[in-house]
């Protein structure tokens, strides 16, 4: 496309991202009848978080069938809990299945974007060019930019150093010195993965996390071939498992002090497979399950009992050459530091980018935490939607069901501004703060009693030690939250005068 081509470039949606919920995003529209609508994605494929992460033993630690859109069923799963490379494939069908392959704009990261208040639109530049569209809808995603500590001396170390989701495939570990730093979701797959090949594995441990077995199986031909000529058999088997999942919420979010029986097994789980007292003592949690991430695992805590592991219980804290020392005071020689140290979930690097009506960024806005209306909107920013906003992590159940609901609002959203705006769309919705005030002192009070606010550290939990990242609630409830846009809690923006109008649809056309 020629520069002064795009430069003119106008679209009613821009989709920010071409993970689930980007390509969600993608087919309801396409579903509602707007084609008008680009997906930027910074890549050169589709996936998101299931392109990015690529290491070895990546896995889903939700259930396949309920890690799937209601829209696009999967009967082919092949395992309860699906790996990297089938998740990724599923979304390349979905892709070609709803015909999203046009709207794409791959090596198109969004750089930044601005409100225009006159024209009622947002100016976005873009990597492959600038464009602008009435509405943009991120989806980018909370476990998209990979966190990294700033360790002294990292810079110092002459060996390999890489993030789990950023894996480096043309480096060879077998025979090498390996440190992985982190105990989440991502350290526990990596570790059995490459234990076997390492000439020596040293995890750093900050805080032991709780893991409980993980009820992985093949799923048989039989149960394919049924799931596919009965569909009924598929349905059951998700409302079953969304069913289960829903029956837990009330533990973690009213009687946090029930799920002790949970602990007694994830305890039996650890007694079962370190027998060493000092080890298991040191993989023991001192806090109430579920304040952290709850974690699935067979063959993790095994690999930690061999001959060439050693668990350093204390957190990276300086390098010194090839030489790493914990916080402790334990030292230990590596060839590759692997981080396996989550995301920037609380300071989502996009916030940096936005630039809302009255000139603030979206990190200037959030300065004293994330907030957004059910999750998806924020004052200030008309216009802008949020797929996975603040407050809308689950711990115990499907981030799908969560990115169904939010664009259910989308498409309730996009609904309103036409009736509104009339023809020309030209009109916007504006969140209230009074209505974004009142919904997240409602989450917080809801919060306070939970289980993430128990006491624990993690990545739950902003700086200032603010819940800004988990619904407290169930999934049924989301969706009816979100069912659609009450028109009360926004303020409607439109191009002040028909003059105004006119000139504001000439410019976008151009």
């Amino acid at each position: 496309m020629a520069e002064h081509e795009r430069q003119r470039e106008h679209v009613r949606v821009a989709v920010i991202g071409s993970g689930f919920g980007g390509l969600g995003a993608a087919v309801r529209l396409r579903r509602e009848g707007i084609t008008d609508f680009v997906v930027l994605e910074r890549a050169g494929s589709v996936g998101g978080t299931w392109r990015d992460n690529t290491y070895p033993g990546c896995a889903c630690d939700v259930p396949s069938h309920l890690y799937s859109f209601s829209f696009a069923p999967n009967p082919a799963w092949p395992r309860n809990f699906s790996g990297q490379p089938h998740i990724r494939a599923y979304l390349e069908r979905v892709t070609d299945t709803f015909g999203i392959r046009p709207h794409l704009r791959f090596d198109s990261e969004v750089r930044s974007m601005r409100w225009d208040t006159g024209r009622l639109l947002w100016e976005l530049d873009t990597a492959s060019g600038p464009l602008t569209a009435d509405v943009v809808v991120s989806a980018a995603g909370p476990l998209s930019e990979p966190r990294i500590p700033d360790v002294p001396g990292l810079d110092t170390f002459p060996g390999k150093v890489f993030h789990s989701a950023r894996w480096d495939h043309d480096y060879d570990l077998r025979g090498k010195r390996v440190a992985v730093v982190g105990t989440g979701a991502s350290a526990i797959q990596i570790v059995p993965e490459i234990q076997p090949d390492v000439r020596r594995l040293t995890l750093f441990q900050r805080t032991p996390a709780w893991v409980v077995p993980r009820a992985d199986r093949r799923i048989s031909g039989a149960e394919r071939w049924l799931h596919a000529k009965v569909p009924a058999s598929r349905v059951l088997r998700r409302g079953a498992l969304w069913g289960i999942r829903e029956l837990q919420v009330g533990l973690f979010t009213k009687w946090p002090s029930e799920l002790r029986f949970v602990e007694r097994l994830a305890a039996s789980h650890l007694r079962k497979a370190v027998k060493d007292p000092a080890l298991r003592d040191a993989l023991t949690p001192r806090y109430r399950i579920g304040c952290k991430r709850i974690l699935l695992s067979n063959d993790y805590y095994p690999a930690l009992t061999r001959p060439n592991v050693d668990v350093v219980t204390s957190g990276l804290a300086e390098v010194r050459g090839s030489t790493l020392v914990a916080a402790d005071g334990t030292e230990a020689e590596a060839d590759a530091i692997v981080f396996g140290t989550g995301f920037q979930v609380t300071e989502q690097p996009i916030g940096r980018m936005v630039t809302g009506a009255d000139g603030r960024t979206l990190a200037e806005a959030w300065k004293d935490g994330m907030t957004a209306l059910r999750g998806a909107t924020i004052a200030g920013f008309p216009n802008f939607m949020m797929v996975i906003g603040p407050n809308t992590g689950l711990g115990n159940s499907s981030m799908i069901l969560i990115i169904e609901s939010h664009l259910n609002y989308l498409i309730d959203y996009l609904r309103q501004l036409e009736i509104l705006g009339g023809p020309s769309h030209k009109a916007a919705l504006d969140a209230r703060p009074s209505a974004v005030g009142a919904w997240n002192r409602r989450l917080q009070a809801r919060l306070a009693r939970s289980v993430w606010n128990t006491g624990c550290d993690s990545w739950y939990l902003d700086a200032a030690g603010r819940n800004t990242t988990v619904w407290p609630g169930s999934t049924a409830e989301f969706r009816k939250v979100t069912r659609q846009v009450d028109l009360m809690e926004y303020q409607v923006l439109r191009v002040p005068d028909t003059a105004g109008r006119t000139r504001a649809v000439a410019e976008a056309a151009r």
